[in-house]
């Protein structure tokens, strides 16, 4: 029987500070492990929290900025809170009621747009 992992979406990144300062800071991911083939060349890494994981990554041709991904979300609630008591100042998201359940929408500094969905109860 073949069986299929979990989908992680590659992103593409112009500068790593300004994705730490996103993702590690604002979003609270951590890092995982991180490559670079030579000093000064491009990086590409995995961040991850709570199970999430994404790809970071400065290569050209990976990925394509303007990417959308949608990660799933128990406690959007309590995560939307604890975007805004950081008071990123390039981002303060709503916490939105879709049919499909609520969302918190949230764009990169690269342009990649990240959904975090917690679906309606069955």
């Amino acid at each position: 029987m073949m069986l299929l992992g979990p989908v992680i979406p590659i992103l593409r990144i112009f500068d790593v500070p300004k994705a730490d300062e996103f993702y590690l800071g604002f979003l609270g991911f951590q890092v995982d492990w991180e490559h670079t083939y030579s000093s000064g060349g491009p990086t590409y890494r995995q961040i991850s929290r709570s199970g999430a994981f994404l790809h970071l990554t400065e290569h050209f041709g990976d990925g394509t900025p303007g990417t959308a991904t949608q990660i799933t979300v128990t406690g959007i609630a309590e995560f939307w809170k604890e975007l805004h008591q950081k008071e990123y100042r390039h981002a303060r998201p709503g916490l939105e009621r879709q049919p499909w359940g609520r969302t918190v929408d949230v764009s990169d500094p690269f342009g990649n747009q990240l959904r975090f969905l917690e679906p309606n109860p069955e």
